[in-house]
């Protein structure tokens, strides 16, 4: 029996489900990024550890993402699918429900055990898609992606403040919570079972060797190391912002939330097609280092950047950046590995940027903290040039063709 005959029918509909699933996920997320901070300076918490509340997050996601992948292919993606997203509802609305900073912390750190949930929305586009529209099948978690990531800040920011102006923090994270029990209630009714009996459990577990090997790779391993610097600099710069918007511009979490939608909406913009043709007319190689000089001058810049339009156009400028150079440095990644290591070199470069995540914030708070406010945001933008350096022969040599 072939693949796409042994897959469920009704792929299109069922695609569909996991895409808005994992969209109002994401949404949820999303909605939390400009207000933890403000949370937390609610009880007198330093830089450090405002920061370390977005590094407790990525580190638990980079634990329990594998054990959910795992749990799907012994369970079934639906069950393990709708525990995650019902759970992730209680644990914001632990947030919301908050009195201290340690609890902040803890249901933070829950947050995100149940949030790692994306290993079971991939497996669930591998067991309805063919070999042959896979990549397709797996733009849409990207797509997800850009989705949650522009409209969940803009809503966090837009509900926090109550109508004569003062703070209602608590307000869009139940509006998350409330959007997670939709997001069950919708999964529940519409959601099918993908996982096909006749199917072997693929492991999905944190494998040191798996990432060792993939920094092996002549180019895989420059690839990777790559993204995770990348996305270091840019974690470091995204957890210490509202921190900087907040001691030196004074500004409330819609306009925090307003600048990160705008790295969405740019996202969408250029990965929604206009990422296509650049690759098609320049090559992936060409791209990383652009789209990584972009991110750092746009990072760079922040600190000296006057409210209003020059602010604007440094969040613009990272977000084409970070568009441009995310898919590339992926697609070189993809296109190193051998056919029989696509998902062991995929889920090892995963590895890296959840580890990236979690530390970059962690250095973010501590230079934040014993220097001046702007110094993370200097070491984010000179991290991105160094990368954007060493993106010059390692992608040449990625572009080269095999012999």
């Amino acid at each position: 029996m072939t693949e796409a005959a042994a897959a469920p029918k009704g792929n299109g509909k069922a695609l569909g489900v996991v895409f808005l699933t994992v969209v109002l996920d994401l949404v949820g997320f999303g909605i939390v990024i400009p207000l933890q901070t403000f949370f937390a300076l609610q009880f007198n918490a330093t830089a450090l550890q405002v920061t370390l509340l977005m590094t407790c997050y990525s580190l638990a996601q980079f634990v329990a993402a594998p054990v959910w992948g795992q749990l799907s292919d012994r369970f079934g993606r639906r069950p393990m699918l709708l525990a995650s997203i019902a759970m992730t509802a209680v644990m914001l609305a632990g947030f919301a429900s908050s009195t201290s900073l340690a609890m902040l912390f803890l249901f933070r750190t829950l947050h995100g055990v149940m949030t790692a949930n994306i290993p079971i929305a991939q497996a669930c586009v591998a067991d309805l898609t063919t070999r042959e529209n896979r990549a397709r099948g797996m733009g849409m978690i990207g797509a997800a992606f850009g989705i949650g990531f522009t409209l969940g800040p803009f809503i966090g920011g837009e509900f926090a403040t109550h109508a004569d102006g003062s703070p209602a923090l608590s307000t869009p994270i139940w509006i998350a919570a409330g959007l997670s029990a939709v997001n069950f209630l919708l999964a529940t009714v519409l959601l099918p079972e993908t996982r096909r009996p006749d199917s072997h459990a693929e492991r999905r577990s944190i494998s040191l060797t798996a990432m060792v090997s993939a920094l092996k790779h002549p180019v895989v391993g420059l690839c990777v190391m790559l993204t995770f610097l990348q996305v270091f600099a840019f974690a470091m710069m995204e957890s210490c912002f509202t921190l900087f918007a907040h001691d030196v511009h004074g500004l409330e979490p819609k306009d925090v939330g307003r600048m990160f939608g705008l790295i969405g909406v740019v996202s969408i913009v250029i990965q929604g097609g206009l990422i296509g043709r650049l690759v098609k007319r320049f090559g992936e190689a060409k791209l990383v280092p652009v789209g990584l000089v972009l991110v750092a001058v746009g990072t760079a810049l922040l600190p000296s950047m006057p409210l209003g339009a020059p602010l604007l156009i440094a969040f613009g400028v990272m977000g084409m950046g970070q568009s441009i150079a995310n898919p590339s440095l992926s697609a070189l990644i993809s296109k190193a590995a051998s056919a029989d290591e696509q998902g062991k070199t995929l889920g090892a470069a995963q590895s890296m940027s959840a580890l990236a995540r979690a530390f970059g914030p962690a250095l973010g708070g501590l230079i934040y903290g014993a220097t001046r406010p702007g110094a993370p945001f200097w070491v984010s933008g000179g991290l991105l040039l160094l990368g954007a350096g060493l993106a010059i022969p390692a992608t040449a040599r990625a572009s080269r063709p095999a012999t």
